[in-house]
């Protein structure tokens, strides 16, 4: 299980890189730009925001990789203060991405509780993105496996079980691993047959759903 998570925590970490960084704050940027200027209205005033908002979008790009190389080198302190300094001064998607990143490394140096709670208030956050609160949700399952209860994970994860969700799979790993944990074999069972029975279910996913499914056929405890 160990191993599933860290799997899946490397896959969502590539995607809160450079890259996908720059990708959502420049997919919401027109639309605050446009507001403000309808507002303040005026070409020397939308000059004005432009420059500012520029200026303070680099800033932040600058400030989140800095954090980053920070967490890279081994100093989960100096790095947990700059993303928390990027929660709250930081422009765009950038304190979101400050709270997921400083979740990752409090739950590296053995604070899982901490980096729970981090990744739930990412995914209640509903001024963000869907899909980035859906990833917060993932990683706060994921720890509640080995922490929590089963409702706990369901709490999370219940919602994105719903075939065309692209988190369909996960989610149902997620929910029955916890079943498996806490006993109810039936209700594993369901889980992962479900996973097996998706044709679009990623190999990995798939592969080990099976392996689950012959592990509770072998122990006789469910029909």
């Amino acid at each position: 299980m160990a191993n599933n998570d860290d799997s899946f925590i490397r896959e969502v970490n590539e995607e809160l890189r450079s890259d996908q960084v720059k990708y959502v704050w420049t997919r919401f940027r027109p639309l605050i730009i446009a507001i403000v200027v309808l507002i303040v209205g005026g070409a020397i005033a939308k000059e004005g925001y432009e420059w500012w908002d520029n200026s303070n979008s680099s800033s932040s790009g600058d400030k989140f990789l800095a954090a980053l190389r920070l967490a890279s080198e081994n100093k989960p302190e100096e790095a947990l203060a700059a993303f928390e300094a990027l929660e709250k001064d930081g422009t765009g998607s950038y304190p979101l991405l400050a709270r997921l990143r400083a979740a990752s490394v409090q739950q590296a140096r053995g604070d899982t509780a901490a980096a729970i709670a981090s990744f739930q208030a990412a995914g209640n956050d509903t001024s963000a993105p869907q899909a980035m609160r859906d990833l917060a949700k993932m990683r706060a399952a994921w720890l509640l496996i080995d922490t929590g209860t089963y409702e706990q994970v369901a709490a999370e994860v219940q919602a994105m079980t719903n075939q065309g969700n692209p988190l369909a799979n996960s989610a149902r790993e997620a929910l029955g691993l916890a079943a498996y944990k806490a006993g109810n074999m039936a209700q594993a069972k369901q889980w992962f047959e479900q996973i097996a029975s998706d044709a679009a279910a990623p190999r990995n996913i798939a592969n080990r759903a099976q392996i689950m499914l012959d592990n509770i056929t072998a122990s006789g405890k469910a029909p």
